[in-house]
Order: structure tokens, then C-alpha cells, then sequence
């Protein structure tokens, strides 16, 4: 495993008097804040390989294997200034300089998770975690125990009990409500396709039989004829929608919450998927403040109507380095896999005579969206199952077709988790970009071939096959419904294992992809699906200093212990020329 020897203690003092100019020696500026040496350096700066992973001439890797292509990095206020040698870094020292020793740390281009939910994420540690429940009694006994630590009558929120997996066996209300039966409590499935409660949140909400149920949602009604405590696809609105809102200051705070996690796992960047009126108004609260600590690429929700009339009537912000830049708007086409929401050509495998939802059947408003695109603004839409994805790429190329300027945008399909072999080179063809997840294909495998059947399978989760028909890949996490650990996320892509290292083999490891493709799907290519490939997602010289520093070298330990990434660690995140987080 590739770890810096001496990076454990990370002395991250200024080493100024180690690092002391040479007689002679005179700084190339005086204005360089931070010198990175010693370090295996990946700049990404060669050309892409090619579609089926080949290798360019120019990529640093040889007989050998990987090696680094630079060892220092200058950064000068909030761009790089050099790259190159330790020794020649150092002309750039001056009395104002930090020095770092990186001891071999790997430094590459800086992390961006092209597709979260950030306040979901803060939510979720300002939650209880159900991510670890693997049943309905483990999932209950967590929420007892949060109850003991608060008065009665207040809201307890839990997140992340797998809708996919528990999909044959949903819980209800009565042990829940048995358990706790003096608080009201939601959880939230893992994907936010399912929402749990039990009696008292129905009581307190108002919630009965007779609730209206929105366009694509599912009301589970017990043997008494009154609601069980499960909703399902868009029917999780109905108790969210009627809990008391959380305040400015709550939500502000989970918001924080959630940036912080991510730049300590090294993200200097988040395209946060589907804002709603309210979470537009507090980033923006803290990008006028100056406080937000990581770049976000704002997604408006499609959904939110009052806020996609402002926006069109206002145009997408046509700058790129503001710390908010707002110029896409996420769309919902279709349901998920899991929970049997999204929209197949054909039976779900698993339940004959059933192939989920989307359009207008899911609340998608063909017309706004339309709008909002002759408005400029880039689209993001959700679809998941095979006829989600035609559907929805037929109604981006007719919208195209009537308002050519409007494919110039980049737009992009979100999951674009199973196609049919005719739509596969759609979205390479269209200019598109398939936005995906490698953990999705991790946490689904236990029952995806269930949903779908051994032919439907083979166009999932198919990231070499988009690669080969020329398609823009960007990889994320989908956060909090999977885990948005990078090491997780690589290792997913490049072994199509998961964390226990199974399957043997690899999961349909022809779709893997290698760790150059891996690594600019979370940086360099991800910065082209937000119009900043210009400005980021390479380290060189005038670029933005945002940088990811590790303690293993994913580059060498893909080739030769692919398992041992998911052990790697974030030493250092830097965001505009500032640490924002070290370990």
C-alpha cells in the first residue's frame, strides 16, 4: 500500500527554516501562500484514455506501472502558480509562505460528488442513522434508544433503512408505534423513495385513508383500512410536508453540517441535486456571507414552480467561480429500481404485470422544464429504469429538435442506471452526460437481477458500455443514500466489488472502468459537466488551487491491490488557495 511514511504525525508547521533559500536563491514571487512538496503529484493533465480504458502515450504509466507526473505544487492566492520539482518550488518561497512536506501523500485534482444532497447529508447527521439496520426490530430499537434522550412530543427523524432491500418485506406502524409510542417518528428510506412512521406522526400530521395521495405515490393501508405507517415514490411527501418546518437556523446548520463531511472526505466541490425554494435562500445566505467552504453547483428542483418561474424570468448565472453558481434545473422522470418505482419497458421480473411509474404519472412538468431550457438553464433528469431513460431522452431531442440552441447545454441524465442496447449510444450521440453512481451498482446487486432478470441486467449500471459509445461520464454518491467515501466510490468502479470484497471477480466487471477513467469521473470530468473543465479538474498552472491530498496512492494500488483503497484516508482538502480541512 502506497502511504507517506511520516504523514501519520502530518506536521503541517510552516517548515520555513528547513526549507531556507538556497544562497542566491530568489523568490520567483512574493506572493505564493502555500508550497505542496514532496508529494506523488497525478495532475491529470494528458490526454483522456481512450473509450474502450486504453491508455494515451502521454499518461504517466509504463512497463512498471503508474508513477506520479510532478512532486510539488505553488499555490499563489487562489490559483495554482507551479508545478514541477520540490526543488524548484521552493524559488517561490517567501516569508509569507507555508511550507508543507506531503512525505509522499498523492495530491490529485480536487474532488467534486457531481450529484448529493447536502442538507439531506446534515440532516442525516443531525439524525438517527439507520444505515446499519438490517432489519425492522434493529431499525425500532435505535429509535428507542433516541427517545430516552429527549422530552416527549418532540420529532424523532431517522434516515437510511434500505427501501431496495427490504422491498419484499416492508415494516409497517405496530412495533414502532408500540415502541415508541409518546414521540412522532419518521424515517426515511436509504433513497428517499420510502418514508416509515409511526401512529403518533399519522396523528399528529392528520394523516388518514382519506389523504390525498400526489400523481406516482403509493399510501400502504393496513387490515384496518387505515394508513400502515409506509409510503412509497411520491407519497413520502405526505407526512414530510405536513411536519412543522425546520427553521432557518436548523436548516442552515445541517446545511454546514453536511459541507463540512464532505470536505473531510476531500470534496471541493458538490452539484447539489433538486433545491427547493428554502435551501436556494440559506446557500445563498452563506455565499453572501462569504462562508461557504466548498464550491456548489446549485440544481434547481423542477418541482419547486415559484422558484423555476424566478429563475427563468432571471437566466442561470453565467459566471463560473462564484462559490453558488445556479444554471441547472433537476427534473424527476421516473421512480427507483428498489422500490419498484422505476418505469421498465417491459414487467418487472419480480412482479408480473407492473413497470412503475414516470411523466406525468410521476409529477413531471414536460412544459416548465421546456422552458426553463430556452432559458438557458443546462437539465438534469432523474431516470432510472429502461423506458425511463428513452422516455426521457425522447423528450430532451424533441425539445432540442424545436429550439437547437437549447443542445449546446450539456444536459445530463441522472443514474442513467439501466438502458436498452438501442439507447445506449443515445447519450453520447445527443451530447449528453450519464451521471452515475459506482456504489449504486454495489448496493443494488443483492436484488437488481430480481428487478430485472438476466437479459435487462446486462444494460445496468454499464459504464464501459456508455464509455464505448462515447458518452460524458461523471461519477457521485447520490448522498446520503450511498455512501460518498471516494475510496468507496473507486473502489466500486474499478473492482465492481463491495466493501467485503464480493463478489469473487467482480460484479459484471466488464463495465468496470480503470483508475484514470475513475479518478476524472470524480474530477476533471466532473468539472465538464458544470462548464468549469477551463478553470478546474487539472493541476496546472493558472488553474484553481483546489486540490485533494490522500494517504494512498489509488493510481498504483488499483493495478496491484485494488482492495486496499476502500483503507485510504483524506489527509488535506484544499478549496480556492484555502485548507479547508487536514487531518
Amino acid at each position: 500500500m502506497i502511504r507517506p511514511p511520516l504523514f501519520a504525525a502530518l506536521v503541517l508547521v510552516n517548515i520555513m527554516l528547513a526549507c531556507a533559500e538556497k544562497p542566491g536563491q530568489q523568490a520567483v514571487t512574493d506572493t505564493a501562500n502555500l508550497l505542496l512538496l514532496n508529494a506523488r503529484v497525478y495532475t491529470m493533465n494528458w490526454q483522456d484514455a481512450a473509450p474502450d480504458g486504453s491508455l494515451t502515450p502521454g499518461a504517466p504509466h509504463d512497463d512498471s506501472g503508474w508513477h506520479p507526473d510532478a512532486e510539488a505544487i505553488v499555490v499563489d492566492g487562489n490559483t495554482i502558480a507551479f508545478v514541477g520539482s520540490s526543488e524548484d518550488a521552493l524559488n517561490y518561497k517567501n516569508e509569507q509562505s507555508r511550507v508543507v512536506d506531503l512525505a509522499g501523500a498523492t495530491v490529485i485534482p480536487g474532488l467534486v460528488d457531481s450529484h448529493t444532497h447536502v442538507f439531506e447529508l446534515g440532516k442525516r447527521i443531525d439524525s438517527v442513522s439507520l444505515v446499519d439496520a438490517k432489519t425492522e426490530a434493529d431499525a425500532v430499537a435505535l429509535i428507542v434508544e433516541r427517545a430516552k434522550t429527549i422530552p416527549d412530543g418532540e420529532w424523532i427523524i431517522g434516515l437510511g433503512w434500505d427501501e431496495g432491500a427490504w422491498a419484499d418485506d416492508y415494516p409497517d406502524k405496530l412495533l414502532l408505534s408500540e415502541a415508541v409510542p409518546n414521540h412522532p417518528v419518521l424515517m426515511h428510506g436509504l433513497h428517499g423513495f420510502a418514508d416509515w412512521c409511526n401512529q403518533t406522526a399519522l396523528d399528529v400530521t392528520g394523516t388518514t385513508a382519506d389523504t390525498p395521495v400526489p400523481v406516482g405515490g403509493e399510501l400502504r393501508l393496513g387490515e384496518d383500512g387505515q394508513p400502515s405507517g409506509l409510503f412509497i415514490n411520491r407519497a413520502v411527501e405526505i407526512v414530510r410536508n405536513a411536519m412543522p418546518e425546520l427553521s432557518d437556523e436548523e436548516m442552515r446548520r445541517q446545511l454546514q453540517l453536511g459541507l463540512k463531511r464532505m470536505a473531510e472526505d476531500g470534496y471541493v466541490a458538490v452539484h447539489d441535486a433538486g433545491l427547493a425554494s428554502r435551501e436556494m435562500e440559506i446557500l445563498q445566505q452563506l455565499e453572501d456571507e462569504g462562508a461557504l467552504p466548498l464550491r456548489v453547483y446549485a440544481m434547481l428542483s423542477l418541482r419547486d414552480e415559484d422558484l423555476m418561474r424566478h429563475w427563468i424570468a432571471r437566466g442561470p448565472d453565467d459566471d463560473a467561480d462564484s462559490m453558488l453558481v445556479t444554471r441547472t434545473v433537476k427534473a424527476y422522470y421516473d421512480g427507483a429500481l428498489g422500490s419498484r418505482g422505476a418505469r421498465l419497458l417491459y414487467d418487472y421480473s419480480d412482479m408480473p404485470g407492473h413497470r412503475g411509474i414516470s411523466g406525468d404519472s410521476y409529477g413531471f412538468n414536460e412544459t416548465l422544464m421546456a422552458e426553463a431550457m430556452r432559458a438557458g438553464f443546462q437539465i438534469a433528469i432523474h431516470a432510472i429504469g429502461d423506458a425511463g431513460n428513452r422516455e426521457a431522452l425522447d423528450i430532451l431531442e424533441r425539445i432540442i429538435d424545436g429550439s437547437p440552441a437549447t443542445g449546446t447545454l450539456r444536459h445530463r441524465i441522472e443514474h442513467a442506471q439501466v438502458l436498452h442496447p438501442d439507447d445506449l449510444p443515445r447519450i453520447g450521440a445527443l451530447g449528453f452526460i450519464a451521471s452515475m453512481e459506482p456504489p449504486h451498482a454495489m448496493e443494488d446487486k443483492a436484488w437488481a437481477e430480481k428487478r430485472l432478470g438476466p437479459e435487462r441486467i446486462l444494460g445496468a449500471y454499464a459504464w464501459r458500455s456508455l464509455r464505448e459509445t462515447n458518452a460524458a461520464l461523471t461519477f457521485n454518491s447520490d448522498n446520503p443514500g450511498s455512501d460518498h467515501n471516494i475510496f468507496y466510490g473507486l473502489h466500486s468502479a474499478i473492482a465492481r466489488k463491495d466493501k467485503n470484497q464480493q463478489p469473487e471477480g467482480g460484479w459484471y466487471v466488464h463495465e468496470a472502468v480503470n483508475a484514470e477513467e475513475a479518478i476524472r469521473a470524480y474530477t476533471h470530468w466532473s468539472a465538464y459537466a458544470s462548464f468549469r473543465e477551463d478553470e478546474t479538474g487539472i493541476i496546472e498552472s493558472g488553474r484553481w488551487a483546489d486540490l485533494t491530498v490522500m494517504d494512498v496512492d489509488p493510481f498504483v494500488l488499483a493495478d496491484d491491490s485494488p482492495g486496499d483503497l476502500l483503507s485510504g484516508r483524506i489527509l488535506m482538502t484544499i478549496v480556492n488557495g484555502d485548507i479547508v480541512y487536514e487531518r
